[in-house]
């Protein structure tokens, strides 16, 4: 399958926001097989929590192949705010050589400590669009992870034994019929409840959750988003409802609710039959119960009411970065090591097999995407039945420390919805006009 209608299915706009992805970019191209002319340690800083185990297996591999390379690598994710920890280590003076960044106000925020990528073979290969909210005055500053989806990811199981078609849900009316039956199922199910809404994780509403209701007024395009003075909520009533319905019918209290106990816990143990989740949990999944994983899960859309309500957000979640204020042969080892990880035949392997990702680049073979989260996801795109990402065009904290936290506020009954709103707005305002 053509890799490049996947992404133009989803729109140039709509994945060029995420973080940066570093790419090859001396001038000895190609030579990625060759082993380096003296020592260096490349230190990467990444957020991924989900391939940490299989992103240490390839560098090992890559180090056993390049002899004088040493790669260490450092994740900080899930739980903890990748963001303040990455600002955190750069102050520390221990700078990363590779990090990760999310797009266009990431690259005002860190664009003195970025190397130009355009010289790699991996910034050639990106699929079209995806490098456009992480380019900037002629120059390629991030190169993209991968490509990721998220929505509702339900139990099949449990959804046949409730007597409820998944395909059939196309409507936020079709989504509240089917959580009103499941709950008044629960215990023959053996549920403890229909939903487990992370609360504690400002990331999951205050970025993901958002985005696929604020996306539609900024057209899918990141850089709207990033260039825009205020945000209206014009779809604010049906982010409100799609909230509320998670809430309502969710594991309590949900504000204590983590990313761990969500998807590793009470899905995964089939307790709970819907969490609003991506294909990054797959690999979670897969370690707790590997059958359920590969035959029991699936994704429906987050219906968002007067826009699509049969659509889920698909973009590029992080995009790496190259430090350059490292000295040249770090910068050069660090390109070289991104463009064999996305460009070199073993490192396509590892990123479609071990890693479970979507790839973001030409010349990977789509048929072989493995799980089915990601195939269902890829499907969605095929079939233009996508949103925009948005979220990294957000101002420097305000999904997460803004929104994330107000809808906190709001979810322990402390604000109503419109003081959620006022608040936000007035943030969103306050950051952009500066």
């Amino acid at each position: 399958m053509n890799k490049k209608k996947l992404f133009s299915g989803i729109g140039a706009g709509v994945l060029s926001l995420s973080l940066l992805l570093t790419g090859c970019g001396n001038a000895d191209k190609g030579s990625s097989n060759e082993s380096s002319k003296g020592n260096v340690t490349i230190d990467v800083f990444q957020f991924k929590v989900e391939f940490k185990k299989q992103f240490e297996t390839v560098a090992k591999k890559y180090e056993q192949e390049h002899k004088g390379v040493k790669i260490n690598i450092t994740t900080v994710g899930g739980g903890e705010d990748y963001g303040a920890a990455l600002k955190s280590k750069f102050a520390s003076g221990k700078e990363p050589a590779i990090y990760n960044i999310g797009g266009p106000q990431d690259v005002e925020d860190w664009q003195k400590k970025l190397a130009d990528l355009s010289d790699t073979e991996a910034s050639k290969a990106a699929l079209k669009g995806t490098l456009d909210g992480v380019s900037k005055d002629g120059k390629i500053l991030g190169l993209p992870y991968n490509q990721e989806g998220y929505g509702l990811i339900y139990n099949k199981a449990v959804f046949e034994k409730a007597g409820i078609d998944a395909k059939s849900i196309k409507s936020y009316a079709d989504l509240e019929k089917a959580v009103k039956t499941l709950d008044s199922k629960k215990k023959e199910l053996g549920l403890e409840a229909v939903f487990a809404l992370p609360g504690k994780e400002t990331w999951v509403t205050g970025l993901h959750l958002s985005n696929a209701f604020l996306a539609p007024e900024f057209d899918n395009n990141v850089l709207n988003a990033y260039n825009a003075k205020k945000v209206d909520f014009k779809y604010g009533d049906a982010f409100k409802k799609v909230l509320d319905l998670q809430n309502d019918y969710s594991v309590q209290p949900t504000v204590s609710l983590d990313y761990s106990k969500q998807v590793e816990e009470l899905f995964s143990l089939q307790k709970v039959a819907l969490i609003q989740q991506g294909n990054w949990v797959y690999g979670s999944i897969e370690g707790i119960d590997k059958e359920f994983a590969q035959k029991g899960i699936g994704i429906l859309p987050i219906p968002v009411e007067g826009y699509k309500e049969d659509a889920i957000p698909v973009g590029i979640p992080m995009y790496w970065g190259v430090n350059s204020n490292k000295d040249k042969a770090t910068v050069a080892e660090s390109k070289k090591f991104l463009d064999w990880l996305y460009t070199s035949d073993e490192g396509k392997a590892a990123v479609i097999n071990d890693f479970k990702f979507i790839p973001a680049y030409d010349g990977f073979d789509a048929s072989k995407i493995s799980d089915p989260l990601s195939k269902e996801i890829y499907q969605y795109a095929q079939d233009g039945k996508t949103i925009g990402w948005t979220f990294m065009g957000y101002p420097t904290g305000w999904g997460q420390n803004e929104l994330g936290v107000q809808i906190q506020k709001y979810l322990s009954k402390e604000a109503k919805w419109e003081d959620v709103v006022k608040a936000t707005q007035a943030a969103w305002e306050k950051s952009r006009n500066k």
